[in-house]
């Protein structure tokens, strides 16, 4: 408005917004990295320019597993369907053939037997198809010997409604009974950590089984997925590392009865070996944890994934306990699961540690004397609150004294105290 009224000049008034908009910084959002594994343990893949699509009902079975459940009982009520509507249609055109359907003729003739009794229309055939393969039964139609056409018919239609259930209800258990199903219940911390462990920088994550029933011979591998280009220039998106996990047990089987913190020590055939604290959060790799093994109660072979990206590693960090012994009985409390606490520890890589392994010890020095003087702080701080409330509750004792009153007569004698 004060442009246009001519009192600031309108060129002024241009430069100071252009001006303005060159001052703020325009910050723009990164986009945002595509992880392999999903924290939830999907695969992050499309299937894209896929030609050869029958080799998928080769294997039909899988395809019908595969599917989701809407696609599944979409396809487990049609097969029903049209098979009763197909042999529904067969025992119509047997009926016809055999003049079941002229009942003038059959009301004339008193020997006259048809193939099917009481099946007239399509619709008495129809129900007659779905009490053949459904086996129900209801007696108002039955076969009779007349025809050896519709005893063909009713062996053929016993023998495809036979594979139909087999295939749609085993279809069906399976989708139920999928082992990824078991999964939902085996949980991993949502970050992860390094930390110093027996002397070492060591990668740790917690893993839980919600369930009571156990999972047989469970292993854990874990596999780092980042992109590398090969001394060739080949460029390779997804190159896969294997790194061992420290496990005291000689059968690399872990006993998950309770979470265990998994540990891998980065030494010199860890990829981590040569990154840093301020190293960590520019590279580009992601680390993926599989959780294998046997579900007791059925003996499927179950799968658990998870994936930790740079931004979710924790350098610095420790996991809280969560077992505890109450009564007799080992506890966990899963509130804390993912619960961690700062710790010292190192910010230069495990290469760096190897090399100067004074660095250890000044560090835990340090943390020591930090340790100690946090104590004395706190300590000092609790004697100058019990200072603090004794001298008030001296205050408080002495404002309650009641003093002492002397009265004094005429004669000029002193009367008795009186308190």
């Amino acid at each position: 408005m004060l442009a246009r009224k001519s009192i600031i000049p309108e060129e002024y008034v241009l430069a100071r917004i252009a001006a303005e908009n060159l001052r703020k910084p325009r910050i723009r959002d990164q986009p945002r990295k595509a992880r392999f594994i999903a924290k939830s343990g999907a695969c992050n893949l499309a299937h894209k320019n896929i030609r050869e699509q029958g080799r998928f009902l080769q294997d039909i079975f899988t395809t019908l597993v595969d599917l989701k459940w809407r696609h599944t009982l979409v396809i487990f009520t049609m097969s029903f369907l049209c098979s009763w509507l197909l042999f529904a249609m067969v025992w119509w055109l047997v009926a016809f053939a055999h003049g079941d359907m002229n009942a003038s003729k059959i009301v004339r003739s008193t020997k006259w037997t048809p193939c099917v009794t009481c099946v007239r229309s399509f619709t008495s055939a129809f129900l007659f198809s779905i009490e053949v393969q459904v086996t129900i039964g209801f007696g108002g139609r039955m076969m009779t010997e007349e025809c050896p056409m519709a005893i063909t018919v009713l062996i053929l239609q016993n023998i495809v409604g036979l594979i139909n259930n087999a295939v749609m209800l085993g279809c069906i258990f399976m989708k139920t009974a999928q082992a990824h199903r078991r999964a939902e219940t085996l949980i991993f911390s949502r970050h992860a950590v390094i930390a110093v462990r027996n002397g070492r920088l060591c990668f740790m994550f917690r893993v839980g089984d919600l369930r009571k029933s156990m999972i047989i011979s469970a292993s854990v591998r874990i596999q780092v997925v980042k992109k590398t280009t090969t001394p060739e220039g080949e460029i390779i998106p997804i190159h896969q590392l294997d790194i061992p996990v420290d496990n005291p047990i000689e059968s690399n089987n872990i006993f998950l009865v309770a979470p265990l913190i998994i540990c891998h020590i980065i030494d010199k055939r860890s990829p981590l070996y040569d990154i840093s604290a301020s190293d960590l959060a520019s590279q580009d790799l992601e680390l993926i944890v599989v959780l294998e093994g046997v579900v007791e109660t059925t003996g499927i072979t179950t799968q658990a994934r998870t994936s930790y990206i740079a931004e979710e590693i924790l350098w610095g960090h420790r996991f809280v306990p969560i077992v505890t012994e109450e009564e007799g009985v080992y506890a966990v409390d899963y509130s804390k699961f993912g619960n961690t606490v700062k710790v010292a520890a190192p910010r230069c890589s495990a290469k760096e540690l190897d090399e100067k392994p004074s660095i250890l010890i000044q560090t835990l020095q340090k943390s020591e004397l930090s340790h100690q003087n946090s104590l004395r702080k706190r300590n000092s701080m609790r004697r100058n609150n019990s200072m603090r409330r004794n001298n008030s509750m001296r205050r408080n004792n002495s404002s309650l004294l009641v003093p002492k009153v002397q009265f004094i007569t005429p004669e000029g004698n002193q009367s008795m105290p009186e308190t």
